[in-house]
């Protein structure tokens, strides 16, 4: 880290006048975050009734050429409500939400929203085992499928928990204009609709902090996701807290090509549009190349990110054009100090409203103060604390209690859990207990455990430094994963590097393994090892310095841009599992990255080199 990224009461101060101006908002959204009246009527149906009434001509919704007003699109949400309160659906009941990024996702949402049904957020990219475990996790009364996706839906059918009665289809047009294409067993939703009432529903004006809004399905590094619950006042967190601090006006529109079955894109971004009654422009899947002419088109002044996303951005040749937009806020989550500073310039960005929460938790940090690498400012009482990386556990002391890290350094973020900042959790109480810690400071207070390790930088500012499953130990030394990517994808070869551990037979620990995808363009024969090498050698300790190197064309990622490092730590070194890619060895006393061949992995098995 960097001394420069401690704040000081100088830059705190300057930073502090420089928002004067906007805290009357910021206070009133932060009033709105903490409240807990659990007696007055909240939550995204709510907030999007508000903003139709404050903007009922303005741009709500915008999506390939289509552009739907406030008054349009609530009144499509009104008829979805209307519809499923004739079905029977009562307040927390769940509906399985199987359709990608497009505007009837976020018109069922807000519909189902309005009369207290939780939508089950369905990762579109499960198929299979994990997409009936999905499915059959929250026992829905009913399940609405885009025919984008009816085919992974139809194959695991069998095997659901679901009335066939039960099942709604959407086009991946204009349905209305063609009734009776709906697959067998599958009721046509927009039809279905159309001759509801488009009223505001009584029932949204019963909803309230605690009931239900989405279950959003945490990725499930270990195992098969787990469903964490959210409720409509963690959507009103989100709303008064990113939303009322971004600032987006009635003309300002927020591009998102992140995937809305996350939080980040349901609720953060689209929670910033409609705090302000903006307008959110959505595509169906990210795309590099186009990203910048889709800003352009939808006069767009911010974007929601991952820090992926800025990576795969920067990674695009310069072009004159690259500050050609209205872009001037960006919004979102894991964005690295290496890419932080060259995007901001490149694009010509003056905000990047940086923020670190998690589905199931209860504590949020936000970079309203617009410093440089930082997570941003946290209100709600948190601790960092030290941490055995060795042992995979927070550090007690003597007295059993644990112990807050100083300024500068990091350790374990936890969060106390008091009655303003509860934890709402997973479905499944087993995996709720795993995540708190019990008598931290003293004998019956309780935190919720983060899994981060963040660094405390000054005035309630922390920086993310590494996930406690990103670290492996070898030689008798933690070696942070992200630390080694950062410097990996510092070579001019590489587009990207994935770092993980691997076992080698009678070794402790676990080696260092990369794997390393190429820029576009970039023939093998141009990858450069012995400069690889000599990077690693010069800004890493020896043993952190990748034992080996596995080349892929691209690296498997997630929805939301997480690699997929289970999958690579099974496959491991092995020739026989790595698909073919050519895998490189730095044998022991030596100073280049050989090919792994079939004889040095037999003898790497038999224990003949000495790592």
């Amino acid at each position: 880290m960097s001394h420069h990224d401690l704040i000081t009461p100088i830059a705190f101060a300057r930073k502090l006048a420089a928002i004067t101006p906007k805290l009357p908002k910021m206070l009133i959204g932060l009033k709105m975050a903490a409240n807990t009246d659990a007696t007055s009527p909240v939550g995204l149906g709510w907030c999007v009734e508000k903003a139709t009434r404050e903007n009922p001509h303005g741009t709500a919704v915008l999506y390939k050429d289509t552009r739907l007003t406030y008054t349009q699109f609530n009144q499509w949400s009104n008829r979805i409500a209307h519809f499923f309160l004739a079905q029977g659906l009562q307040k927390g009941d769940v509906v399985s939400v199987y359709v990608e990024n497009r505007p009837e996702l976020l018109a069922i949402v807000t519909g189902l929203g309005k009369i207290g049904v939780i939508s089950a957020m369905v990762n579109t990219s499960q198929i299979g085992k994990v997409l009936t475990h999905s499915v059959n996790l929250v026992k829905p009364k009913m399940a609405i499928v885009g025919d984008e996706l009816v085919g992974n839906f139809n194959e695991v059918l069998g095997d659901l928990d679901l009335e066939s009665s039960k099942l709604f289809w959407l086009a991946d047009d204009d349905t209305l204009k063609n009734p009776g294409t709906e697959p067998s067993g599958y009721r046509n939703l927009a039809t279905e609709i159309s001759s509801q009432p488009t009223y505001n529903p009584a029932t949204t004006n019963q909803v309230y902090r605690n009931d239900g809004l989405f279950y959003i399905y945490t990725s499930g590094t270990t195992g098969m996701p787990k469903a964490a619950i959210f409720s409509h006042g963690r959507w009103m967190k989100a709303y008064g807290a990113f939303g009322y601090t971004m600032q987006l006006g009635k003309t300002d529109v927020i591009y998102v090509t992140l995937p809305f079955y996350h939080a980040t894109a349901m609720c953060v971004c689209w929670g910033s549009a409609l705090a302000g009654a903006g307008g959110v422009a959505m595509r169906r899947k990210f795309s590099a190349r186009e990203f910048w002419d889709d800003c352009r088109k939808y006069r767009a002044t911010a974007i929601g990110y991952v820090g992926e996303l800025c990576r795969y951005l920067n990674e695009l040749p310069s072009k004159p054009t690259d500050r050609d937009h209205m872009v001037r806020k960006i919004l979102g989550n894991g964005l690295r100090p290496g890419i932080w500073t060259p995007f901001k310039e490149r694009f010509g960005i003056e905000q990047v409203l940086e923020l670190y929460a998690s589905s199931e938790g209860n504590i949020g940090f936000s970079n309203i103060f617009n410093f440089d690498n930082t997570v941003g400012f946290c209100p709600l009482p948190y601790a960092i604390v030290e941490y055995d990386k060795e042992n995979e556990q927070p550090v007690r002391g003597k007295d059993g209690y644990m112990k807050k890290i100083k300024k500068g350094e990091a350790g374990l973020m936890i969060a106390e859990i008091t009655d303003k900042t509860p934890f709402d959790g997973y479905t499944d109480p087993a995996k709720n207990e795993a995540c708190i810690l019990r008598d931290v400071f003293v004998k019956g207070d309780r935190y919720f455990n983060t899994g981060d390790l963040l660094r405390d930088i000054g005035f309630r500012h922390a920086q993310f430094v590494d996930r406690t499953g990103d670290t492996f130990r070898w030689k008798g030394e933690n070696v942070s994963t992200t630390e080694v990517e950062n410097i990996m994808t510092g070579h001019a070869a590489l587009q990207d590097a994935v770092v993980y551990g691997v076992e080698i037979p009678n070794t402790n620990g676990r080696a260092g393994m990369a794997s390393i995808t190429p820029h576009e363009g970039h023939s093998r024969s141009e990858l450069d090892l012995p400069g690889l090498y000599a990077l690693l050698k010069r800004e890493l300790p020896a043993y952190a310095v990748p034992v080996f190197l596995r080349e892929q064309t691209v690296v498997e990622t997630t929805g939301t841009f997480k690699y997929q490092k289970n999958t690579l730590k099974k496959e491991g070194f092995d020739p026989a599992k790595v698909n073919g890619d050519p895998v490189y060895v730095l044998l022991p006393g030596t100073s280049e990255y050989v090919l792994l061949t079939e004889e040095i992995f037999s003898n790497i098995q038999q224990g003949k080199y000495r790592f």
